[in-house]
């Protein structure tokens, strides 16, 4: 199912108005006046994110991380000329992932391979940006209902699996990116995240947060239409870690080395905690 601009009911109209009103408002305390990066992937979250940012910081830059050709190089060149924002490319390769992840194993004591997997993008922006200030769209998938597996569940099930996943979230994973902040200087803020806003979509009814197939994230994208970009309330959905290529290159490396990707990050974790 793909998105099309739609007319929303009066009712679902006020939500996403204070959706986009909170969302701004809460970028607009976080970086007014400050100099801020936005770890960019040419996606949806990110893509609102940084139009917010433009309007409020002193300077924006946008870095997105990936080998040469990956979807999320190709799609960040072309949205970060759409957006007329300045934009940089941070280059990714196996030597580089390598010791990126044996340094976030070192500094976070991060166990988990999803965690790891995915947090690459996020590793590379904090140790190349020159802003000491991250914009990050952390926390979207889990407040819009952004995930695949969200898919078809009935509501009770889709609840239990909200639940684990914001205890993950904030148990596990923001835990994680405060550490590798703090080692590096810098300061990582997750508007999605803000009480603001995940009281606003909390008024939204379910049945318009629930995703449909492909289509999902239909409020963030009602937003982005009321942004003045059509061409990010159509983008598809895709995973930080396969999006930047990060995946297929720990997939090259574990099979360098006869192992799957499970026992490659285990081995890796293990490495760093015998020395």
């Amino acid at each position: 199912m793909s998105w099309k601009p739609l007319i929303p009911s009066c009712a679902s109209a006020s939500m996403y108005e204070g959706l986009l009103s909170s969302l701004e408002g809460t970028v607009r305390s976080m970086v007014s006046g400050k100099d801020v990066a936005v770890a960019f992937s040419g996606g949806l979250d990110s893509g609102v994110l940084a139009i917010l940012c433009k309007r409020y910081a002193r300077s924006v830059r946008l870095y997105t991380v990936g080998l040469e050709e990956s979807y999320d190089v190709r799609e960040s060149r072309g949205m970060s000329r759409v957006l007329g924002m300045d934009w940089t490319h941070i280059p990714m390769d196996e030597d580089s992932l390598l010791d990126g992840m044996k340094d976030m194993v070192a500094v976070t004591g991060t166990t988990d391979p999803i965690v790891l997997s995915f947090e690459v993008p996020l590793m590379y922006v904090l140790s190349s940006a020159e802003e000491d200030i991250i914009v990050t769209g952390q926390g979207a998938d889990e407040v819009f209902l952004g995930y695949s597996k969200y898919v078809g569940l009935d509501d009770d099930d889709l609840e239990d699996q909200l639940t684990e996943d914001m205890r993950k979230l904030y148990g596990v994973t923001r835990i994680h990116e405060a550490k590798m902040a703090e080692h590096s200087g810098k300061t990582v803020l997750c508007p999605f995240l803000d009480s603001r806003v995940m009281s606003e979509v909390s008024r939204i009814p379910l049945d318009e947060l629930k995703p449909h197939g492909e289509l999902r994230k239909v409020p963030l994208r009602h937003v982005a239409e009321s942004l003045g970009c059509p061409e990010l309330a159509s983008k598809p959905k895709k995973a930080a870690q396969y999006g930047s290529g990060s995946m297929d290159t720990i997939r090259r490396l574990a099979k360098s080395r006869s192992q799957t990707v499970g026992c490659f990050i285990i081995g890796l974790v293990d490495g760093v905690h015998r020395e």
